[in-house]
C-alpha cells in the first residue's frame, strides 16, 4: 500500500469507521476498565461518565487522527493527556493503574479494528499495529511525566515554602523571611478562613472507594478556590476542611467564593472568617475555627460566618460558671427529647401552630409539651420574661 492510501479493514475506511463508532467504543473502554481495574470500578459514576469518558474519547479521536495523517499526535493532544494524568495524581490513583488504563484502551481499540479483518487486509492491519505501538510509545511517557510532575508540585519546593510561611504566621513568628523565600508579598490584611466540608454522597456509597471520592471532592474544592481567588494564598486543607489565608476582600466576594466551591464539589461548605493583619493570624485562626464550630454545632446553614453572626452562641459556648448554670436549667428535660425538640422549635418559630406543623403534631400537643417544660423547669416558654433565658439555656446546653 502507498502512503496516500487510507487504511481499510473489512472493506471499510478504518478512520471513518472508528469515528462513527466513537461513543460505543468509549463505552466499551470504560466497561473494560471497570471490569479489569478495581480503582476504576470504585470510581464515582459521575467521574466515569464525565472526566474519564472525555479523556477516553479524546484519546480515541487522537488515534483516529493518527490513522488519517499517518503521523503521531500533536503537542496539544499530548498536553491534554498530561493534564488528565495530573488529575489522577491529585485523586491518588496509583500511576501503574493510570498507565494500565491506556494499554487497556489500546487493546479494546485493536480488537475493534481487527474484528472484521480479511486476509487481503494483512498489510493495512500490520501498518496499523505499527502505528498503535508508536502511539503508545509516545503517550506512555507523556502520561507518566504529567502524573509525576503533579506529584512533585504537591510536595515540591514552592509548596514547602508556602507551608513554611503559613506555619510562621500561625505560630506568631516573624514571617517576612518566610514570605521572601516563598516569593510572596505579605498583604496588609488576611481573611483567615476556617473551612468545613460536608461529605459527598459518593463517600458513603458502597460501590465507590471512599478515599478516591473524598480526594476528588478535595481536588474540586481546591481548584475552584484557586480559580476564584486568582491571587497567592496559603492553605492547609483536608477532605473535611482546614484553613486558608486569603487576601482581604469584601464579604459578598467571600460569600460568592464559598458558594462556588460548594457548587463545584457538590458538597455543603461552611466557613468561619476573621479579618486580621499578618501579625494577628496566630490569634485569629483559633477564633475562625471556633466560629466555624459554633455555626455547625447550632445548625446554621452552610455559608460564611463572622463573629457578629454567631456572637451569642460564641459567647455562650465559652466555658464559664454562667454557661454551666444556664445548661443546668434544662437538666430536668435531659431524658425527654420530645420536650426539648418542641422547646427548640417553639423558641425558633415563635408560634404554636407553625411549631406543630414542623413537628407533625397537633397544636394541642405543643401546648401540652410547653406546659410540661414550665412545670419541670419553672420557666414559661410563652412568657416574654422567660423566653430570653430559655433561649440562652438551649444554646448553653448545646455547647456543653
Amino acid at each position: 500500500m502507498t502512503d496516500d492510501k487510507a487504511f481499510r479493514v473489512g472493506g471499510q475506511n478504518l478512520a471513518d469507521r472508528l469515528t462513527g463508532a466513537l461513543p460505543a467504543l468509549t463505552r466499551a473502554v470504560i466497561e473494560e476498565l471497570v471490569a479489569r481495574l478495581t480503582a476504576y470500578r470504585l470510581m464515582p459514576g459521575e467521574e466515569l461518565a464525565g472526566d474519564i469518558s472525555r479523556v477516553i474519547e479524546q484519546n480515541l479521536r487522537s488515534f483516529v487522527g493518527v490513522l488519517r495523517s499517518k503521523t503521531l499526535p500533536t503537542a496539544a493532544e499530548v498536553a491534554f493527556l498530561r493534564e488528565s494524568a495530573a488529575r489522577r495524581a491529585e485523586e491518588g490513583i496509583p500511576i501503574e493503574v493510570v498507565l494500565t488504563a491506556y494499554h487497556v484502551g489500546i487493546q479494546v481499540t485493536w480488537d475493534t479494528t481487527t474484528a472484521d479483518a480479511r486476509p487481503e487486509d494483512l498489510a493495512d492491519v500490520m501498518a496499523v499495529n505499527a502505528l498503535l505501538l508508536r502511539y503508545l510509545e509516545l503517550v506512555t511517557p507523556a502520561v507518566a511525566a504529567g502524573y509525576l510532575a503533579q506529584q512533585q508540585s504537591i510536595s515540591g519546593d514552592e509548596y514547602s515554602a508556602r507551608q513554611s510561611l503559613l506555619a510562621a504566621l500561625l505560630g506568631g513568628e516573624p514571617a517576612q523571611a518566610a514570605a521572601d523565600q516563598a516569593g510572596l508579598r505579605l498583604p496588609p490584611s488576611y481573611l483567615v478562613v476556617a473551612f468545613g466540608f460536608g461529605a459527598h454522597p459518593d463517600e458513603t456509597s458502597a460501590d465507590v472507594d471512599p478515599l478516591v471520592a473524598a480526594r476528588r471532592k478535595l481536588r474540586r474544592l481546591r481548584a475552584e478556590l484557586e480559580r476564584q481567588v486568582r491571587e497567592p494564598m496559603l492553605t492547609s486543607l483536608t477532605t473535611d476542611g482546614g484553613l486558608a489565608l486569603l487576601p482581604e476582600r469584601d464579604r459578598p466576594w467571600l460569600d460568592g467564593v464559598v458558594r462556588e466551591m460548594a457548587r463545584a464539589a457538590a458538597v455543603p461548605v461552611t466557613a468561619g472568617v476573621v479579618v486580621t493583619e499578618p501579625d494577628g493570624v496566630a490569634a485569629a485562626a483559633p477564633c475562625a475555627r471556633r466560629i466555624l464550630a459554633v455555626a455547625r454545632t447550632f445548625g446554621r446553614a452552610p455559608g460564611v460566618y463572622r463573629l457578629d453572626d454567631v456572637v451569642l452562641e460564641y459567647q455562650l459556648s465559652c466555658p464559664s460558671e454562667a454557661r454551666d448554670r444556664l445548661a443546668e436549667m434544662l437538666e430536668p428535660l435531659a431524658d425527654k427529647a420530645d420536650l426539648l425538640d418542641t422547646l427548640r422549635a417553639y423558641l425558633r418559630l415563635g408560634d404554636r401552630r407553625t411549631t406543630a406543623a414542623q413537628l407533625h403534631v397537633h397544636p394541642n400537643t405543643v401546648d401540652y409539651r410547653l406546659r410540661r417544660v414550665q412545670a419541670l423547669t419553672g420557666l414559661d416558654p410563652t412568657s416574654t420574661a422567660d423566653v430570653t433565658l430559655l433561649g440562652a439555656a438551649v444554646v448553653a446546653r448545646a455547647a456543653d
